[in-house]
């Protein structure tokens, strides 16, 4: 069972001009296709190959001989699922019920954006930040490189990629302007609530 790049959930230039059509040729059409290849390429000759990419990371985490099948794979489920955390008309104060439990959590919407954003502006070099659910409560982490929540107990809720390839092409080095966009612009809270069940 070989692992497939997943199509975009949305037209490339769906997200412009907050996230360009050339940024995803390069992102979605090349790098993640090629942690895809990279991923079928190192399985195919282990005991993982038929295993979900899920399963494989809990596998492979922390396994010094298995890392860069760890390091793929986790990038293909992290990218995966960042896609899905963007929508067209997207961003702004979160809605349904989300709202309710960050505002519990956070004490205001406010607080939370500044927490998330500051995640993802303190990640030094190339990661993640991520809103998750540990048991039933939200938690804003940071991942490194590959790193993924789903290796550590916790549940994903929404991801902003802090890679610079994520976001060179549209922003140089402004990360933080990238980070306001994605928070005000591009989240989809509609999978965030779906996610929250």
């Amino acid at each position: 069972m070989s692992i497939l790049l997943p199509d975009l959930p949305y037209a490339k230039d769906a997200l412009a001009p907050y996230i360009s059509s050339n940024t995803f040729d390069f992102h979605h059409g090349k790098h993640h296709k090629t942690y895809v290849d990279n991923a079928n390429k190192l399985l195919a000759e282990t005991d993982l190959v038929n295993e979900s990419l899920e399963s494989i990371i809990l596998k492979t985490a922390g396994d010094a001989a298995r890392v860069g099948i760890f390091n793929n794979v986790a990038q293909v489920w992290n990218h995966s699922f960042y896609w899905q955390c963007m929508q067209p008309n997207g961003g702004g104060p979160a809605t349904g019920a989300i709202a309710a439990k960050i505002q519990s959590t956070w004490g205001s919407f406010e607080k939370f954006a500044e927490e998330f954003k500051n995640a993802g502006m303190t990640q030094f070099g190339s990661g993640w930040a991520w809103l998750v659910l540990e048991k039933d409560q939200l938690k804003i982490v940071k991942t490194a490189n590959a790193d993924t929540p789903i290796a550590h107990g916790l549940k994903p809720l929404l991801t902003v990629d802090v890679w610079e390839h994520a976001y060179y092409l549209d922003y140089q080095n402004r990360r933080a302007d990238y980070l306001n966009t994605f928070v005000e612009k591009l989240i989809n809270w509609n999978f965030v609530n779906f996610l929250l069940g």
